[in-house]
């Protein structure tokens, strides 16, 4: 599974995939994570372009704070675009608690996992927070 990561969290990421690599399931599950860098996507896009590129090219968005107002909103993209083979939206509910936190940051790894792992059942849903 894929992953495009959002701006802001790129050294969330890294935790994260350290912490997905140490319980050895990056054995098991081809999980990659992408930054806007490598996407060629400017930190200015908006979320629209953002959502867009991700389901264009099969990822699961990680995010931690896409607005939920305006046109090109995430919320109004969701309202508008998002259909029953839409890749679904992760979105770290305390950013801030997920570096400061091991469990938390444990509860969120194990969320990513469970919703890769059943990625069928996540399709369309939209939007997901974690933990």
């Amino acid at each position: 599974m894929n992953f495009l990561i959002d701006y802001n969290l790129a050294g969330h990421a890294e935790i994260l995939l350290g912490n997905i690599a140490s319980q050895g399931w990056l054995e098991l599950l081809p999980i990659r994570f992408f930054t806007f860098k490598e996407m060629n996507l400017s930190i200015n896009s908006n979320d629209r372009i953002v959502w867009q590129l991700a389901q264009a090219n099969q990822m699961i968005l990680l995010t931690a704070n896409r607005s939920m107002k305006g046109e090109n909103s995430l919320e109004q993209v969701l309202r508008e675009e998002n259909t029953k083979d839409s890749f679904p939206v992760i979105t770290i509910g305390d950013a801030n608690r997920f570096l400061a936190d091991r469990l938390y940051r444990n509860r969120c790894a194990d969320r990513i996992l469970e919703i890769v792992l059943e990625i069928e059942i996540w399709m369309g849903v939209g939007r997901l927070f974690i933990p």
